[in-house]
């Protein structure tokens, strides 16, 4: 086994509404007062989706977050399903629906919006043209979405690459963002990735895979940085937000680290500095990520067969459950976040 890093889990998944077992939920924060740097915030993302017919129920889900207590929301991307057209109405669709919220939302992309446009049923767009898209449309400006805004650092210029990478802090806690999608992060590591459900050439994968040699350290380098500022700054907590489940849930077996396998390969550099920068850093770390429309709380991650028992792993619910998560950030509790699903209740 490579010892750079494991997915396992160190406790037992908090699945669907069951958090209170969960160690970095807070569950001793019942005896923690708030402290003046105490707030809210909302995650959500794979959302709405018209193959699911999710289109009604996405007014419930704005109205709820925009009648909570939080400070602002992070989506962590699929703003489309992946059998869709990839059209530019998507994308414009999306910031009026971000843009309906009154607290600021932090957008992060989803590989349904760029690196799966190949894909026949999705019009057989060119990704990297997609991509070069969604960053001059969904980030319009240096500040958040949302009615209010945020003022956001981002990695690369206005409507050029790694635009999309983002952070801020708020109280005691750095954030950042990356696009880290799914579909194995746009790496194509076998022949099935470049031409399953496609109508795509070598060439053309041998771009994707230029595409991802190049942004891979650039959100590594983003990612180190992070965590420099956040030490500098005696934060209390990191929050890492990506849209591409890493290859924590792949299956276990005694003998085999499958998160080696060519389908997650796109992840592991990615997450090797992760968990060497979570063992260098002191306070607590929330990674949160979409794609597999799952609400899941876990301490999947090991260096090498010792539990990092700081870092915890947020799955945020996605098409067709069309919910939302809220996040208390509490200092007086050790575990830092307290985490709370939002059941969003919806017309039969």
């Amino acid at each position: 086994m490579n010892s750079a890093f494991l997915y396992r889990a160190a406790t037992a998944a908090c699945l669907v509404f069951t958090v209170a077992a969960c160690a970095s939920t807070g569950s001793q924060d019942k005896q923690s007062a708030p402290t003046p740097d105490s707030y809210t915030f909302g995650l959500w993302g794979d959302m709405p989706y018209k193959k699911a017919g999710d289109q009604p129920k996405l007014p419930a889900v704005l109205q709820s977050i925009n009648a909570s207590d939080i400070a602002f929301s992070l989506y962590d991307g699929d703003i489309k399903d992946g059998s869709s057209k990839c059209t530019d109405d998507v994308y414009t669709d999306a910031l009026t629906m971000f843009n309906t919220l009154k607290k600021p939302v932090i957008y992060l992309p989803g590989d349904n919006e760029w690196t799966d446009c190949h894909r026949t049923n999705n019009g057989s767009m060119n990704p990297l043209e997609r991509l070069a898209h969604l960053r001059k449309v969904m980030f319009p400006s240096t500040r958040s979405l949302g009615q209010q805004t945020l003022a956001l650092e981002h990695q690369g210029k206005l409507g050029e690459a790694y635009v999309e990478n983002t952070r801020f802090s708020y109280g005691p806690v750095m954030f950042a963002g990356f696009n880290v999608p799914g579909s194995n992060n746009n790496h194509i590591a076998t022949p099935k990735q470049c031409t399953g459900k496609s109508k795509r050439k070598q060439a053309d994968c041998d771009l994707a895979v230029a595409e991802f040699m190049a942004r891979d350290p650039a959100n590594i380098a983003w990612l180190k940085e992070t965590f420099a500022k956040a030490r500098e700054a005696q934060a209390k907590g990191v929050v890492l937000v990506v849209q591409g489940e890493p290859g924590f849930d792949v299956p276990e077996t005694e003998d085999v680290d499958e998160s080696l396998a060519p389908e997650v390969s796109g992840y592991r550099a990615f997450m090797t500095a992760v968990t060497q920068e979570t063992e260098r850093f002191k306070g607590q770390v929330l990674f949160v990520h979409g794609d597999m429309h799952v609400f899941k709380v876990d301490k999947p991650l090991y260096q090498p067969l010792k539990p990092l028992l700081n870092f915890t792993r947020l799955g945020t619910f996605g098409s067709p459950s069309l919910h939302w998560v809220k996040v208390t950030v509490n200092p007086a509790n050790p575990n830092l976040f307290q985490i709370d699903p939002v059941a969003v209740q919806h017309a039969k």
